[in-house]
This record gives C-alpha cells, structure tokens and sequence, in this order.
C-alpha cells in the first residue's frame, strides 16, 4: 500500500476515534479526489442519530452524491477506518465510487466484537465481484493494524 493511502487512512482512523467522542460506533471514512485532496467526510452515527443505517460509509455517501457527480465519483477514492460492511459496499457501488481502501478487516472487526446476532458477515469485494462495474478493494492496511484496532479498544464490552 502507497503511503498516501496510509495518510489517508490515519485520517478516516481519526475520524472513527472522533465518532466514539460523540457516543457512536468508532467507524470512520474520507472522500478523496484523484488529486489526494480530501473532500468530505463522515462518522459513524448510529446511536445518537438513533438510526441503523448511520454506517460512517453510508453517511458519506449520502453527503457525496449530493455534491458531486456520478463522473466525478468514479475516479475518487473512498478510504475506511473499517472495512465496508454489505448495506455500505452497495451504497458506495450505487454512488459510483471507482475505488475503496480500508484499514481493518471485517473478520478482524468481528474477532475484536465478538459473537453477535448482528454480523453479517459479506466482505465487500464479494459485494463488489457481483456487481456490474469493477470497484477497486485495497485492503485491509497490514501496516495500520494496530492503530486501526485501537479505536475499538473497550468499546464493544
């Protein structure tokens, strides 16, 4: 992994660490341009917006569509603190996103939850491997992976 896409997920790990300040889940993601200029982003906002659907991917994908074009959407890269769960990896396919970096995995994710009527367990490249358009998966970010697990340290005991 290129260490500008390191960068930006140290960025979408703050922004996890900035959800769980304010009483969410500690997920976060980034939008950037083909030009590595961050754009927009969001957290995770599941309990204090009192709606399951406030997966940070999701929440960004809501904001990006209203801004930016399909085009333009294509050659932006989506970087995840976390990585896409189902209902997220198809919000960023319909949103046209071109390509999607994350630093820990979902089976990672699920070691550190631990047993759950909750998960489902999809990974987003297999999401991806059904659709109609290629959606570039890099991850998860070997490098980041204790930082990325820090975030959830004590949260979901």
């Amino acid at each position: 992994m290129k260490s500008i896409d390191l960068q930006h997920l140290r960025t979408s790990i703050e922004v996890a660490r900035n959800a769980r300040e304010h009483g969410n889940h500690p997920f976060g993601a980034i939008l950037v341009d083909e030009n590595n200029q961050v754009l927009l982003q969001a957290e995770n906002s599941v309990v204090t917006g009192k709606d399951c659907t406030g997966h940070a991917e999701t929440n960004l994908m809501r904001l990006t569509t209203q801004h930016f074009s399909p085009e333009q959407l294509a050659t932006c890269t989506l970087y995840t603190s976390t990585e896409p769960c189902a209902m997220c990896s198809g919000a960023i396919y319909w949103g046209n996103v071109g390509r999607v970096v994350y630093a820990l995995s979902e089976v990672a994710l699920y070691e550190i939850i631990g047993p759950s009527p909750d998960q489902l367990l999809l990974p987003s490249r297999e999401v991806f491997a059904h659709s109609q358009r290629n959606v570039e998966v890099e991850g998860p970010a070997t490098e980041l992976d204790e930082e990325a697990r820090a975030v959830h340290t004590g949260f979901w005991k």
